[in-house]
Order: structure tokens, then sequence, then C-alpha cells
């Protein structure tokens, strides 16, 4: 494989930052169509909060991991945002209040990722920005 389609791979190749933001994305404008549904279309609006819930779970479950290795403040702070969701969106499915405050939740968490994958983006340009070496004979 040539150094140019190597690099062209890699750069295809999403990091779990970039998945986490695309998830995130898609489950936020589900609530975000969701949100904009008639009361009556119960079983859509149960769909894209059960879907947030799920991906909020998981997220919880990966930070009470102990392969996790984000500082551990940050993973209480994930779990416990988490275990706000559940409760937030019980209280959506069985009292009808605002889904706004899910769907600002996710883009404030978009809002963190897309911060670490500029800082991602910008430290690979820099490593490929350094001249080739041939090792010494």
């Amino acid at each position: 494989m040539s150094l140019q389609a190597y690099q062209k791979a890699q750069q295809r190749a999403e990091t779990p930052r970039e998945i986490e933001y695309r998830l995130f994305g898609q489950v936020t404008r589900a609530l975000m169509e969701a949100q904009q549904l008639p009361r009556h279309e119960i079983a859509k609006r149960m769909d894209a909060l059960d879907w947030n819930r799920r991906v909020w779970s998981f997220m919880a479950a990966d930070c009470a991991s102990a392969e996790n290795q984000l500082p551990q403040q940050l993973r209480a702070s994930i779990i416990s945002l988490s275990l706000w969701v559940g409760r937030y969106s019980s209280e959506v499915m069985q009292k009808g209040e605002d889904i706004e405050p899910l769907i600002d939740i996710n883009r404030t968490i978009m809002q963190g990722l897309a911060s670490q994958i500029d800082l991602q983006n910008q430290a690979a340009a820099a490593v490929s920005a350094e001249p080739l070496t041939q090792p010494a004979a």
C-alpha cells in the first residue's frame, strides 16, 4: 500500500469521538422531529425518547467500565447526566414534559465532542505535516 493510499484510508476512518458525535447528532435530530409531532403520535415520540435513553445508558455503562480512560470526574458527570436523562425521559413519556431539555443536553455534549475532534484533527495535521525521514543505514 502506498503512503498516499494509507493516508487516505486513515483520513476516512472515524475516531471514537467522531462516532459519538454522529450518533448524538442522529438521536438529537430524532428528538427534534419528535418534538414537532402532534401529541397523539405517541409511538414515534416514544421511539425517539427510548433511543436517546438507550444511548445515554450505553454511555453510562461505558463510563462505569474500568477500561474507560476518561478522567474520573468526567465519567461521574456523564453517569449523573445519564441518570437524569432516564428520569426526565420518563417524565416526558408519562406527564408530557417538554423534550427541549433533552435536546439541549445532547447539543452540549456534541459541542464538547466537536472541540475534542478539532483538537485531534489539529494534532493529526501537525503530525502529517512533519517530513518523513529515512532511517539511518
